[in-house]
């Protein structure tokens, strides 16, 4: 079981005590944790009302929609190999950074080549067969939230009933077998990391809320599914060791286990979840100077770096649904989520030279969705200016859907 970090008992009951409503659908937009749902309702009266701006974002949106209306259905018992349970129900996938090993003769145990994928993992489809799902489910709950069209909401909810719960497709509550190293384990916690789509899900079934498709029934049977999943997080080995990773590996077991709290009506878990992460996540991960040490370390340094930090910025979304303020958190000697930002951007935008190891190439695109959410969080100068300096988002892409238009 988790274990609350330094926070005084009083202290969190006055919090939990302060704590508003979990968004629900209705005056204030659908009920949804990592998007806005005042913007996506905004959004949509702007539609509604012939807004030119958003008419090429939305038709684009629309031709995913109908490309996704031909996918799957998705599901685990597809994979070949079976899981060590013999449930082909189990989820399953091999670790991407381990290789054989060239001073055995049968190749075992397999030894890390960090940042260099395996490609024998594309032989389990789990993976890619769960973020495939979710972002058909995710396509699919927009064009009908700004479409009101049934067909999508029908389709979504074929491929959740297919994932989640139909009796010969569905997948068990639980990740035990995922990120194996060959001779060595069967699945580890760092596993759990593939399960970070199931976020993009859950926002995604708070759009579908009044269709004909998604019916109560559906919404109590998936909820019963992530109560399972949440509740293995939480208590299992692999969850526990999950949670306790410090890089980012803990931050988004923190984003998946409080969006999943938040789902299933839970927020005094999420609360605590967001709570703890300022010493937790912020403080252990993020250096006085903005460098984030632990993904440093790595071959794909500035993947990671990026990555760690958007999660972050997840914890810190999450956050406001709760009244808990991450964006603008601080410790005593400066380690803060602001911080970690303003010492990649200058790389980001070609004022200095990565000096990081970086494999594969070196994206600065990763961080263009970080500078453009921080000119809205933050009200500094600066932070205007340096979304000004990346590439504006295409008129085409969803993305405008999903902020603000002011």
């Amino acid at each position: 079981m988790s274990a609350l970090w330094p926070v005084g008992a009083l202290l969190l009951c006055v919090l939990l005590s302060s704590i508003p409503p979990v968004l629900a659908a209705g005056a204030e937009g659908p009920r949804v944790f990592l998007w806005d749902g005042t913007v996506l309702q905004a959004n949509r009266q702007r539609l509604r009302e012939g807004d030119k701006g958003l008419e090429l974002a939305l038709a684009r949106l629309e031709q995913d929609a109908r490309e996704s209306l031909e996918a799957g259905p998705f599901s685990v018992v597809n994979k070949k190999p079976t899981p060590p349970s013999g449930d082909k129900h189990d989820y399953m996938s091999q670790a991407p950074y381990f290789w054989e090993n060239p001073d055995s003769t049968n190749g075992l145990p397999y030894v890390r080549r960090d940042g260099e994928r395996n490609p024998e993992i594309q032989r389990i489809s789990d993976h890619r067969a769960m973020d495939q799902m979710a972002n058909a489910v995710e396509t699919l709950a927009l064009a009908y939230y700004f479409k009101r069209d049934e067909v999508y909401a029908d389709k979504a909810a074929q491929l959740l009933r297919a994932w989640f719960f139909d009796p010969a497709t569905r997948m068990n509550p639980n990740l035990q077998y995922a990120q194996a190293v060959l001779g060595v384990n069967d699945g580890r916690g760092i596993g759990l990391i593939e399960s970070r789509a199931l976020t993009q899900v859950v926002d995604a079934v708070g759009l579908l809320a009044g269709s004909k498709a998604w019916t109560e029934a559906d919404q109590q049977k998936l909820q019963g599914w992530f109560e399972l999943f949440l509740g293995w997080m939480r208590r299992s080995k692999n969850g526990r060791d999950e949670a306790a990773a410090k890089n980012n590996h803990g931050t988004y077991y923190d984003v998946q286990a409080a969006s999943y709290a938040l789902f299933l009506g839970k927020p005094e878990l999420a609360t605590e979840i967001v709570l703890t992460a300022r010493e937790k996540r912020i403080a252990v991960q993020i250096g006085p100077d903005g460098r984030q040490p632990l993904e440093l370390v790595r071959t794909r340094a500035w993947g990671y770096s990026v990555g760690n930090l958007s999660g972050l910025m997840s914890l810190a979304t999450l956050g406001e649904r709760m009244g808990v303020d991450l964006w603008d958190y601080q410790t005593a000697d400066g380690r803060s989520i602001r911080k970690a930002l303003d010492y990649l951007a200058p790389f980001c935008l070609g004022e200095q030279k990565w000096p990081h190891q970086q494999i594969g190439g070196w994206p600065p695109q990763m961080l263009y969705p970080l500078l453009r959410q921080a000119a809205v969080k933050f009200k500094e100068e600066k932070y205007q200016e340096w979304a000004g300096k990346v590439p504006a988002m295409e008129e085409g892409d969803r993305g405008n859907l999903l902020r603000s238009g002011k």
